[in-house]
């Protein structure tokens, strides 16, 4: 068994050996191997230098019968893969969603939904069923004292409190709904687990639904299971919800610890943006649910019906996985999310930010930095989620699903350096640069313009002279002054006779667009409404990312997320676009004051570096 997983894995990576080099494609990660269906891949460091990963996997689909729980030991960084070991067998009762703690002594603890009492079908709050039952039951845990190679063979369970939306559900209580995706975490000599409460099953699978802890005083030194207790928080009977006016989903809370003991939680709902709150207390209290924002009193982050987690690291600061759009629930939607526009949409791609800790009057607070887009599929349709974050050796990896296919990414250097560094950064970039306009040629009105590079051309190796795709890409920075916000305005103008090339022209909505033409096709995207200012010097970064095919734009050091007038605030143009290169000289307009040309797609952090720069 396991020669034969080694060889699969072998094979799905030698498979995506012609993939194109961009790390942040999924199908250039490593393989974690399942049954099938293949969910939470999480990981923890062993005592003796592996990777632990355990696993929600089956046969069948998310919430078919033969779901379970397994785990399974990598050597070298998620390259290779030993045999899978089932916590609970494929032919029991469903065992689910199960996440790691290990303790300081070499333990490791995995926590999860088990259908003990082997229910068949659930009741929705709309007199309906589904017979998918696998975030209900008993929350469960095994350990391991050998490093993840065998399990506790019983089980143990862990009491958790009744609250509010217990009581109220179809069942009265008698029967509770719940399921965890957080990772525990070690807070001063105690562990804080979490575990998502769901009051109502319905429209969009969970209909009601809000977060809830348990902390163990004792797990991190007590080897006996039988003695281990557990306190289920917070205070009183309601847990983490929507703050006042959002809807009834508050679901998947993820936490982290501040450097002076509080804790930051961060959770999905379905009102196009994350809630947050703050704990002083261990837990017990939390602040006010709040949306999330960038820095305290900031833009909102938009996110939607989505996993989004927030981690520590070891440098002490924050990262965060998100999706950078604001996607709403819209209409009814079936337990594996068919029928219907489907509030659980649009995770492609995943976009990370890094975050530092601020001084603030109500306490420590995170700031989070503008984000880059850390892994995309070239299918949009193809969702990723459920990750979990990695430092070995002074590298960063990153795990996710597609429910199929699970892997193992290292997150390029240059991009999570980027983004820690992204606070202070203050110089212009220069990977890269073609062309740099002087001042001779900004009163001109015109420069020569730079060859941009192919986006994919003819694959003149294959058989049938296929189309390859280079995903090359370009930067504009501009530095403008605009006496008027008229719409229409040529700031950059590259098109030849025939309409190919590149053109910049201001919008109605006092936005810049980017067009682009190669004579076959055009593509067109515009910055967020109101983004510009008349008679005031701004900086503009307009990037076309050749990996996941998105323009986005950068403005003042903040880029553009659509704001409230749309969804989105970066734009998709189309694979086959071949390459917006026209004229020889470039047309410019008189509120131009610098212009930087790049023969790649600037990261977000670049960009913001050279707004920090100046003129």
């Amino acid at each position: 068994m396991k020669n034969y997983l080694r060889l699969l894995v072998f094979l799905a990576l030698a498979a995506g050996a012609g993939a194109a080099p961009d790390p942040r494609l999924l199908a250039n990660g490593r393989i974690i191997p399942s049954e099938g269906y293949a969910d939470q891949p999480y990981i923890v460091k062993t005592d003796d230098g592996a990777w632990l990963c355990v696993m929600t996997t089956g046969k069948g689909v998310e919430g078919a019968r033969g779901q379970h729980v397994v785990a399974m030991r990598s050597p070298d960084q998620g390259r290779t893969w030993g045999e899978i070991v089932p916590l609970e067998p494929a032919d029991g009762p469903e065992a689910s969603y199960a996440v790691l703690l290990k303790v300081p002594y070499g333990r490791i603890y995995a926590f999860y939904n088990h259908n003990t009492d082997n229910v068949r079908e659930v009741k929705r709050e709309d007199k309906g069923v589904y017979q998918r039952v696998d975030s209900q039951g008993h929350y469960v845990f095994k350990f391991s004292d050998d490093h993840g190679r065998t399990w506790s063979a019983q089980r143990y369970e862990v009491p958790v409190r009744e609250f509010e939306c217990d009581r109220t559900n179809v069942y009265g209580g008698q029967r509770r709904f719940f399921w965890n995706v957080g990772r525990p975490l070690i807070l001063d000599g105690t562990a804080i687990m979490v575990l998502h409460k769901v009051g109502a099953m319905g429209a969009g699978f969970y209909a009601q639904s809000e977060g809830a802890f348990f902390k163990s005083q004792n797990i991190l030194t007590e080897r006996d299971p039988e003695k281990l207790t557990f306190e289920t928080l917070p205070d009183g009977d309601r847990g983490l919800r929507t703050p006042a006016g959002g809807g009834r989903v508050a679901e998947e809370q993820s936490i982290v610890k501040l450097s002076d003991g509080s804790l930051y939680c961060v959770y999905r709902t379905i009102d196009g943006w994350p809630a947050c709150a703050y704990s002083r207390d261990g837990g017990h209290t939390w602040t006010a649910p709040a949306y999330a924002s960038h820095a305290p009193g900031g833009p909102r982050v938009k996110h939607p019906r989505a996993a989004n987690f927030a981690w520590n690291c070891a440098n002490g600061k924050f990262l965060y996985w998100f999706h950078n759009h604001g996607g709403r629930f819209i209409g009814e939607l079936g337990a594996n999310g068919q029928g219907g526009r489907s509030p659980y949409d649009d995770r492609n791609p995943a976009w990370l930010m890094a975050g530092r800790e601020i001084a603030t009057p109500q306490g420590r607070m995170i700031e989070w930095s503008q984000p880059e887009i850390l892994l995309y599929e070239d299918d949009p349709y193809i969702r990723m989620s459920y990750p979990d974050l990695v430092e070995a050796e002074g590298k960063f990896y990153v795990t996710e699903t597609q429910k199929t296919v699970g892997r193992v990414h290292e997150i390029p250097p240059a991009l999570v350096g980027g983004l820690f560094g992204q606070f202070t950064n203050a110089a212009v970039a220069t990977r890269q640069l073609l062309f740099q306009a002087d001042a001779r040629q900004l009163a001109a009105g015109a420069a020569p313009m730079p060859r941009l590079p192919e986006f994919n051309r003819r694959d003149n190796q294959s058989e049938d002279m296929r189309g390859l795709d280079l995903r090359a890409g370009f930067s504009l920075d501009l530095w403008l002054q605009l006496d008027s916000l008229t719409g229409g305005q040529l700031i950059l103008d590259s098109r030849n006779a025939a309409g190919q090339g590149i053109l910049v022209t201001t919008t109605a909505s006092g936005a810049l667009q980017l067009v682009l033409n190669d004579g076959r096709q055009s593509a067109a995207w515009a910055g967020d409404a109101g983004g510009l200012k008349a008679g005031r010097r701004q900086h503009v970064v307009i990037t076309v990312d050749g990996g996941p095919k998105i323009i986005t734009f950068v403005v003042d050091g903040v880029l553009c997320d659509g704001g409230d007038e749309r969804q989105f605030g970066w734009g998709r143009y189309s694979p086959t676009l071949r390459t917006p290169n026209g004229a020889a000289t470039a047309r410019l307009a008189p509120a131009l004051r610098a212009l930087r040309i790049y023969g790649c797609a600037l990261r977000t952090s670049e960009a913001v570096g050279n707004f920090r720069a100046g003129l």
